[in-house]
Parts: structure tokens; C-alpha cells; sequence
């Protein structure tokens, strides 16, 4: 039976087994007439009823020579990524505070190669507050630091985070530490960015419009880029008002989307009944916020390599 199957896979042009168990029976007859099989009833009938896990098995070794010796393997943290439930973009309607979409800024230039620094940006789904934390590489055990560091700069207790499927989030160290610290732990689908559209938008918003797109590489660059995000973190927390989808409908071919009005992350907050965000406000003013970002700009400008026009 191994050979035959052999034959009718190639003839098939390498299909899975799932597409190639209903080509049998029309491959099988072909096969035969033209000589290129010569089966016996008994055979032929065990042919025609195979199984697709029977066939894999069988054909097994066959694979591993087609592909150099070369085994599929599944990534190392493949298990992991299949444990964190998935959460989507329709999930985020009764959000309230805590809950934070986090994820990478790389800060790589016009070359991907080599190791830069990355910026962990965290947005919470409900308010917008958004906290950004540069780090030197994307590490778990660095991950786990700059988490750290962020819950303790937003205004609320942390709930949960929702991470892509980054390698340098779907790791033990990332997960377990979350879990450890009781924060509920979930992931977008892969290449749906829209899953994550609210720490998306803050990518381009913030990071981009205050640091650009130059290369940083090493622990001064962390440093300098962690000046303009100090800076600035209160004044587009505080002062900076934002909108918020409301309601999106289709009528036909167009999609109409109406938002709330326009308000601050800490008014939202506010309205959640969070009284430290409410007190920061009250007593910060823009005109003492906002002078910091330009002096915290001056070494990222010097230090940041500009990609060529």
C-alpha cells in the first residue's frame, strides 16, 4: 500500500492527505489503465477506503526525504501561544479601566538587521492612557521590567494585557509573570492589526510623531529615549483629548462610524471615578508639561540615525 500511495501522491502533485484521500478514487482507475499501477481487488479496495491519518503515517519518512531531511517543527512557543485565549477587536466595547493592549515600536532605521531598541507602548482599551517604555532588545526578562515599570505609572490597577503574537510576549517568562501577578492574559489574531487598533493608533500618534523613524541602538539611546517619553507622558495623558468610537454601521457600501466627543484620558478616567487621575489633572498645567519634550527631543535628534531620503 506504501508505494501505491507514493505514486498516487506524486501524481496528485504532493497534495495533503485531506485533499488526496477524495483524489483516489479518480486518480486510482487513471493509474491503473495507463499502466502505471498494478493492483490486485483486495488492494484497490483498501486503497479506496485509506484514511488521511493513515495515509500521513504511511507516507511519513516519504516527507522527510521530499524535504532534505529537513522535520516541520512546531515554533518553541507554540504551546504557549495556544494556551492565551484570543481576544478581538468587537471584545473591547465593555472595556474598563485596566485592561491594556501592549506592543512594540522598533526603532530599527531603514535596516532590520542587528539589535535596536524597541519601545513597549501600553494602551488601555478604555480611557487611552498610554504609557511608553524603551527597551534595549526585545527580551522576555526586559519585557517583564518595562511591564513592571508601566503599572506602576498608570493611574489605575492593571486587570489584564492583550498581546500580539511576538515571540517576545508568547514566551513562559512574559505569561507566567502575568499570570502570577493576576492580570489576565490574552492575543489579537495573527495579521489582524485591527485587534489591536487602539495601542496601533498610539504607535504613530506618540512614539513616531516625538522620536521619528532614526536608528537607536544601546543603553544611552534607551536613556534618551526615555527623556521625551517622561516628558510628555502627562501632557497627552492629561491635556490631550482624544476620540473614541462610538457606533459603527454599514449602510450599504459605506461604513459610518460616530464617536464621542473629544476628551482627555484622564477625564475618562475621571469618569470611571478615578480619583488620582482627576487630582493630576487639576494640578498640572500645559505650560509646565510640555517645555520638557523639546530639550528631551535634542538627544534623540542627535543620537537617531535618519533614514536616507
Amino acid at each position: 500500500m506504501r508505494e501505491a500511495l507514493i505514486v498516487l501522491r506524486e501524481s496528485s502533485d504532493r497534495v495533503c492527505s485531506k485533499r488526496l484521500k477524495p483524489l483516489i478514487p479518480v486518480l486510482l482507475p487513471a493509474l491503473q489503465r495507463h499502466g502505471k499501477l498494478k493492483l490486485d481487488d483486495a488492494l484497490s479496495t483498501r486503497l479506496l477506503t485509506v484514511s488521511p491519518t493513515t495515509i500521513d503515517r504511511l507516507l511519513s519518512e516519504v516527507r522527510i526525504v521530499a524535504a532534505n531531511g529537513r522535520r516541520r517543527r512546531a515554533g518553541w512557543s507554540s504551546a504557549i501561544r495556544r494556551a492565551v485565549p484570543v481576544r478581538t477587536f468587537a471584545d473591547s466595547e465593555d472595556a474598563v479601566p485596566g485592561f491594556v493592549e501592549a506592543d512594540f515600536v522598533a526603532h530599527s532605521g531603514t535596516s532590520a538587521s542587528g539589535s535596536f531598541v524597541q519601545t513597549l507602548v501600553m494602551t488601555d482599551v478604555a480611557t487611552g492612557w498610554t504609557e511608553c517604555i524603551p527597551i534595549v532588545v526585545r527580551e522576555g526578562t526586559l519585557v517583564v521590567e518595562a511591564l513592571a515599570q508601566a503599572r506602576t505609572l498608570f493611574p489605575f490597577p492593571l486587570s489584564g494585557v492583550d498581546f500580539d503574537n511576538d515571540s517576545a510576549f508568547m514566551n513562559d517568562t512574559v505569561v507566567s509573570w502575568c499570570q502570577g501577578n493576576r492580570l489576565a492574559v490574552t492575543r489579537a489574531r495573527a495579521y489582524r492589526k485591527n485587534d489591536q487598533a487602539w495601542v496601533e493608533q498610539k504607535n504613530e500618534a506618540i512614539v513616531r510623531r516625538l522620536v521619528r523613524y532614526g536608528r537607536f541602538e544601546g543603553l544611552q539611546s534607551v536613556r534618551a529615549l526615555a527623556r521625551p517619553h517622561a516628558a510628555t507622558r502627562l501632557h497627552t495623558n492629561l491635556l490631550q483629548p482624544s476620540f473614541k468610537l462610538k457606533t459603527k454601521t454599514q449602510v450599504r457600501a459605506r461604513i459610518i462610524k460616530r464617536c464621542h466627543n473629544p476628551v482627555s484620558p484622564a477625564a475618562r478616567t475621571h469618569a470611571f471615578r478615578n480619583r488620582r487621575g482627576a487630582q493630576r489633572t487639576r494640578t498640572c498645567s500645559s505650560g509646565r508639561l510640555r517645555p520638557g519634550a523639546a530639550s528631551g527631543q535634542d538627544p534623540c535628534g542627535a543620537r537617531g540615525t535618519r533614514p536616507a531620503s
